[in-house]
């Protein structure tokens, strides 16, 4: 295994077009945390045929607040996709919340959506069903495989962009079009 080259906590992994993986295909992955131990991170470009009302009426909680009902709940990744992640800024003080950095938390805590309920804050929230987790050693393995790009992260692409443009505006942070990627990749 190659130690770490470098932390991606707080950067995008983009899916090259050769991501056999069809959890991860044309994906825009959040990294949460990334460390020695492995990495954790939610897909921001994925959202599934459910609402943030719907979610709440599955878990018996009110939703009062204006402007969430209709939001989509998103695809966050392969793991524990029975359990609800909600990444958001501020990062805020939840009973059991990932820290990121000073603006941005992911929160697993149910907590955080009794706020979103009665408050309406956060307001900059991405629930995901599930989320992507690497082992030790793994994502940086899958990077020498051409596997992913990395960018750092800019929360206004998945706070203030329509799903659907994600991925081609992180990929722009690169100067790269999505359309022009090679599907076949190398080392040179």
């Amino acid at each position: 295994m190659s130690a770490i080259t470098s932390n991606l906590t707080h950067h995008f992994l983009i899916a090259m077009p050769s991501m056999a993986d069809p959890n991860f295909a044309r994906t825009l992955t959040y990294i949460a945390e990334h460390n020695d131990q492995g990495a954790l991170g939610i897909i921001v470009n994925r959202p599934i045929d459910m609402t943030l009302g719907t979610l709440f009426e599955r878990v018996d909680l009110p939703l009062e607040a204006e402007g969430f009902a209709d939001r989509p709940v998103y695809f966050g990744g392969p793991v524990q996709t029975d359990r609800g992640f909600v990444l958001h800024r501020p990062a805020g003080d939840w009973h059991s919340t990932l820290r990121v950095n000073d603006e941005v938390g992911l929160t697993s805590s149910r907590d955080i959506l009794q706020a979103i309920g009665s408050q309406g804050t956060p307001s900059d929230v991405l629930v995901g069903l599930g989320y992507a987790g690497w082992a030790a050693g793994q994502l940086e393995q899958e990077l020498a495989d051409n596997a992913w790009l990395t960018v750092p992260a800019d929360m206004s692409i998945v706070f203030d962009l329509p799903p659907e443009e994600r991925l081609a505006a992180a990929m722009q942070r690169l100067g790269i079009d999505f359309a022009n990627l090679s599907d076949v990749a190398g080392h040179a």
